[in-house]
C-alpha cells in the first residue's frame, strides 16, 4: 500500500533497495519508488520520467504518460537535454548540455525535506523553443527551495521534433491535429505534477507555473490552453512576448500555415513523407531544420491553442489567476540581431517612421527620437516585443478580477555595466533563483558584493512569496502594489522601488499597432518595428 502524500514519506534512514545510497531520501509516489540525494536540508530528486521516451513512432505524439514502476528509482543524475542544435559560437546564453538525446522528457524536484504541503514552483525554461534544458545551472532550483517551496523544473521537446506540424501527422491524430508537441510535453509535466508532487511535500492546489523568455512564452500559451485548464493556480512571466501564432491550416495574418511550413521544411530535408522524417536522425534532422528556417512555433489547431493570444486575453478566456510579469531594461543589448541597425543619418530615420507609422508618427518619435537613433532601436524592439506584452498582461488579468503584479527589471552591475549589458535579457535569472555562481562561460559575472546578495535576496523573496500566497513580498522590502487602476509597478534597479504609470504613451503606441495589424489581418506583429515595420494600416473602428 502507498503511504501518504505528505513528508512523511520521504524515508531520509535507509532505502530498503540495494540500488539505494545510505542515507537517500526515498519517495513513495504515485508513480513508484523514487530516490533522491540529500544537500543540506533539501531532497533533491534529478532526471525523473514524467513521460515515455518520444522515440520511433512516438516522434511527434503528444506525450504518452510514463508507467509506475517497481523497486526504488534511483533519481540522482539530470536526464538528457532534448535534441537542440549547437549554441552560437560566443553567446552569453550558449550553455551546452553533458548529454541530450530524445529519451529527455524527465523533471528535477528540489523539496525542502520538512515539507509539508508546500507551494510549488514549475519552471520552464527559455532558448527560443529551440534550446535550452533544466539542467543548466542558471536554473538550480536550491536557494529557492531553501524560502520553503518546492520547485520542479522540466524538459520539453524542442525545435523541429516538438513543433513540427504536417498534414500527414494531423490526419494521424485523432483530434485531426500536429504540432505543439512540446507544449503538450509541458502540459503533461504539470499533470505530473498533479498527480505525484503530495509525495514530495507539496501541495497539487498550490502550484504556481513559471518561465522567462521562450518559457514565458510557453507560460502564456498554457494560460491560453483549455487543456492545461486547473493545472496550475498561479503564473510568473518574465520577458514575455506576446507574437501572432501561425494556425495550423490557414495562412493568417502574413505567416503560413504551420502544416505548409512542414510541408516545406519536409521537401528542404528531402523527405518524401512523414515516415521519412521519422527515420531521420534526430540530431542531423534537428540541425537541417535550423539550416532551412524553420521556425518553431505553437499553432492555433483548435484543441491545444484556440485562438491568437491576443484574442484569447482580449476575450477573458486565459487562465483566471494570480500573475506576476515584467520585462527588463535592457533586453535587446544582448539581442541585437532583433533590430535593425540604424539607418545613415536621423533625417531617413524620421522620414521613415513618418511613411510606415502615419498618423502615429508624433507618438512614436516622441518615444523613440530620431536624436539617438541606435538607442531608439533598441528601446522600440524591446517595448514592441516584451513591455507592450507585460503591462498587456497585467491590464488583462486586472480585467479579469485578478491580482497582477507588474516589474521593469533596471539592475546593473559593474561587469555587465561595462560590456553595454545593463538589464540585459535574462540577466534577473541569477537574482530570481540566487545562482550567480552558476551563469554561463560568457555570460557576464556578477560581483560577490552584499549588495548583489541583498538584491538576490529580495528578488527570491517576492518570487516565493508570490508562490505561496499570490502576493509577493519581501523582508524590509516595499510592498509590491498589484497593477490595479494605479498602474503600479516594481522598479528593481539599485534596490526594489515601487512606482506607477510605466513608460507614458509606450503601451499605448504599441497596442495601436497590434490592433490595426490584427484589423488588416494580413500583417503579422513581432520583431518587425520600427524602421523594420511594414506601413501601418489607417485608424479603424475599434482601434486607436
Amino acid at each position: 500500500m502507498r503511504m501518504g502524500v505528505c513528508a512523511a514519506v520521504l524515508l531520509l534512514a535507509h532505502a530498503t533497495s540495494a540500488s539505494a545510497a545510505p542515507g537517500g531520501p526515498v519517495v513513495n509516489a504515485p508513480v513508484g519508488l523514487v530516490e533522491g540525494q540529500v544537500v543540506g536540508d533539501l531532497a533533491v530528486f534529478k532526471g525523473i520520467p514524467y513521460a515515455q521516451p518520444p522515440v520511433g513512432p512516438l516522434r511527434w505524439k503528444p506525450p504518452v504518460p510514463v508507467p509506475s514502476w517497481t523497486g526504488v528509482r534511483p533519481a540522482h543524475d539530470f536526464g538528457a537535454a532534448c535534441v537542440q542544435p549547437p549554441p552560437r559560437p560566443g553567446s552569453l546564453y550558449a550553455d551546452p548540455p553533458a548529454k541530450m538525446g530524445e529519451d529527455c522528457l524527465s523533471l528535477k524536484v528540489w523539496a525542502p525535506k520538512a515539507a509539508k504541503r508546500a507551494p510549488v514552483l514549475v519552471w520552464i525554461h527559455g532558448g527560443a523553443l529551440v534550446g535550452g534544458a533544466s539542467s543548466e545551472g542558471l536554473y538550480d532550483g536550491t536557494r529557492l527551495a531553501e524560502h520553503g517551496v518546492i520547485v520542479v523544473s522540466i524538459n520539453y521537446r524542442l525545435g523541429v521534433l516538438g513543433y513540427l506540424a504536417h498534414p500527414d501527422l494531423s490526419a494521424e491524430s485523432p483530434d485531426g491535429v500536429s504540432g505543439n508537441y512540446g507544449l503538450l510535453d509541458q502540459i503533461e509535466a504539470l499533470r505530473w505534477v498533479q498527480r505525484n508532487i503530495g509525495a514530495f511535500g507539496g501541495d497539487p492546489a498550490n502550484v504556481t507555473v513559471a518561465g522567462e523568455s521562450a518559457g514565458a512564452l510557453s507560460v502564456m500559451y498554457l494560460m491560453a490552453s483549455p487543456p492545461a485548464r486547473d493545472l496550475f493556480a498561479k503564473a510568473i512571466a518574465q520577458s514575455a512576448y506576446m507574437i501572432s501564432t501561425p494556425t495550423l491550416k490557414e495562412a493568417r495574418y502574413g505567416e503560413q500555415s504551420a502544416e505548409e511550413n512542414g510541408r516545406r521544411l519536409a521537401a528542404a530535408v528531402g523527405a518524401a513523407d512523414v515516415a521519412a522524417l521519422r527515420g531521420m536522425d534526430a540530431e542531423a534532422l534537428t540541425v537541417a531544420a535550423v539550416k532551412a528556417g524553420y521556425g518553431p512555433w505553437g499553432n492555433i489547431d483548435g484543441h491545444v491553442l484556440t485562438g491568437q493570444l491576443v484574442d484569447v486575453f482580449d476575450q477573458g478566456r486565459q487562465a483566471p489567476v494570480p500573475l506576476l510579469v515584467g520585462f527588463n531594461s535592457g533586453e535587446i543589448r544582448s539581442l541585437r540581431f532583433l533590430a535593425p541597425p540604424p539607418p545613415t543619418d536621423a533625417a531617413t530615420y524620421e522620414t521613415a517612421i513618418r511613411h510606415q507609422y502615419g498618423d502615429l508618427a508624433d507618438a512614436y518619435l516622441a518615444l523613440y527620437p530620431a536624436s539617438d537613433m541606435g538607442e531608439s532601436i533598441l528601446a522600440n524592439t524591446r517595448d514592441a516585443l516584451y513591455a507592450w506584452t507585460s503591462e498587456r498582461l497585467a491590464i488583462k488579468q486586472t480585467a479579469l478580477g485578478q491580482p497582477a503584479f507588474l516589474y521593469l527589471f533596471d539592475h546593473g552591475y559593474p561587469e555587465a555595466d561595462a560590456k553595454g549589458l545593463h538589464g540585459f535579457h535574462a540577466s534577473e535569472i541569477p537574482y530570481v533563483f540566487g545562482t550567480a555562481h552558476g551563469t554561463p562561460p560568457y555570460w557576464p559575472k556578477v560581483a560577490d558584493a552584499p549588495a548583489e546578495a541583498r538584491f538576490s535576496d529580495a528578488m527570491m523573496d517576492y518570487w516565493t512569496s508570490f508562490a505561496r500566497t499570490g502576493t509577493p513580498s519581501a523582508a524590509g522590502q516595499p510592498a509590491w502594489q498589484p497593477y490595479d487602476g494605479a498602474a503600479a509597478y516594481m522598479h528593481f534597479a539599485a534596490t526594489p522601488q515601487p512606482e506607477t504609470h510605466l513608460m507614458p504613451g509606450m503601451y499605448a503606441l504599441h497596442e495601436a499597432t497590434v490592433c490595426r495589424r490584427h484589423a488588416a489581418g494580413t500583417l503579422p506583429w513581432n520583431w518587425n518595428t520600427g524602421i523594420m515595420s511594414p506601413v501601418l494600416p489607417a485608424k479603424t473602428a475599434g482601434c486607436p
